[in-house]
């Protein structure tokens, strides 16, 4: 496997990076690969894998529905 040396990296990236590393229960070099492949990935997403993962949403959320007034009330009470 290839070794990677980063120069240079912004100080606001590189703490952007080290937050999402924790909060995905990553290492920062795991965070930086899986950032890199998304960001590589250009669309060639399987079809198959996606339509798997929308059908386990719309299981999830089965029987929720959320209307135009629900979501005026919700923008009312100071939700974004």
């Amino acid at each position: 496997m290839a070794t990677m040396t980063l120069k240079n990296v912004p100080e606001e990236l590189y703490e952007r990076l080290k937050e999402a590393a924790a909060r995905h229960r990553r290492s920062l070099n795991n965070e930086v690969i899986v950032c890199l492949e998304r960001a590589l990935e250009g669309g060639r997403a399987d079809p198959a894998a996606l339509l798997a993962q929308v059908r386990q949403v719309r299981a999830r959320t089965a029987g929720v529905f959320v209307t135009e007034a629900d979501l005026r009330a919700a923008r009312d009470e100071g939700r974004p």
